[in-house]
């Protein structure tokens, strides 16, 4: 069977054509952008979807993802400026932002973001203390993002956050960190303890000062009221002394027996409660006190009216 030129001509025309449009139509997924480039330099950039190109002049030059990105920081021995060795490891999350830059800029740009955070990490750490490197971890990533982010820049790249995921010490520092630990928790008790002795000494202290100072003040009204008893007593007894003479000398003889009966039974009171009485011999019955505060009574009236010459 002959094959007609015409027929092969128009295969060929239809191989050149699907390959024309194989080569001139891309599909760019979501998530990247593509550069083109022409005759080796760089004319525009593809979003994602279906795009057309010339064929065999332009030629896709790099595929970028446009997505957001994570970057492991590799461990890393880091010196603190207290001479203490430190082992330090962490994440870096960038998403391209300008694709051209991202290309053409950098070569290797995930390798230049991780060597560029390893080295500054190294700066920021050997600026800082031992104690405010374990404790200031989120100033150190604060730090960190500030300086990644503006030394990529320049290649399109936005540094969306930097963690440091480990800060390990050698067994050696570990050990002494803990020794150091503890001795500053005892000593803490123990400066704890002296103060609670001190304050209760103190409040002791004030305690019995306030003791004494209530006592002396009740000693003294105790004192006071005693004297003001005492003199209400005796004010008492110069009333009634007063109150007798001017009976005895009126001849009341009823007022100068109650005045005595009252003596003569305050008298038998005072010796009945002795603790020195072993005996007591008194008058039991009524009549005989009666009879003697009459013999009393009969002797005064005597001694108010004198026997006339």
């Amino acid at each position: 069977m002959i094959v007609s030129p015409f027929l092969i001509f128009t295969l060929i025309v239809v191989v050149l054509a699907v390959l024309i449009v194989y080569a001139g139509i891309k599909t760019v997924p979501q998530g990247e952008q593509w550069t083109v480039e022409r005759f080796g330099r760089y004319t525009r950039t593809l979003e994602s979807g279906l795009r057309v190109i010339v064929p065999f002049i332009d030629r896709i030059g790099r595929r970028i993802s446009i997505m957001e990105q994570v970057l492991d920081v590799p461990p890393q021995t880091v010196i603190t400026k207290d001479n203490a060795a430190v082992i330090a490891d962490g994440v870096v999350f960038f998403r391209v932002h300008d694709t051209a830059r991202a290309a053409y800029q950098v070569q290797h740009l995930q390798e230049a973001i991780i060597n560029l955070t390893t080295t500054n990490l190294r700066s920021v750490i050997g600026s800082m203390d031992l104690d405010d490197t374990l404790s200031k971890r989120a100033e150190i990533n604060e730090t960190l993002m500030a300086i990644i982010d503006e030394a990529t820049n320049p290649w399109g790249v936005k540094i969306m956050r930097i963690e440091i995921r480990d800060l390990r010490m050698s067994d050696d520092l570990q050990a002494a960190m803990n020794l150091q630990m503890t001795a500053e928790r005892r000593r803490r008790a123990s400066v704890t303890e002296a103060n609670g002795l001190r304050e209760a000494e103190i409040l002791k202290a004030q305690g019995q000062k306030e003791g004494e100072i209530l006592r002396a003040q009740g000693m003294r009204e105790a004192a006071f009221l005693e004297a003001e008893a005492r003199e209400r007593a005796a004010e008492a007894d110069a009333k009634a002394t007063e109150m007798v003479s001017r009976a005895i000398a009126a001849g009341d003889i009823q007022a100068v027996q109650f005045f005595l009966g009252q003596k003569y039974v305050e008298a038998l009171q005072a010796i009945g409660t002795s603790s020195n009485s072993k005996l007591v011999l008194m008058p039991l019955e009524a009549s005989g006190i009666t009879g003697a505060i009459a013999g009393v009574g009969e002797l005064v009236k005597a001694m108010g009216n004198p026997p006339k010459a």
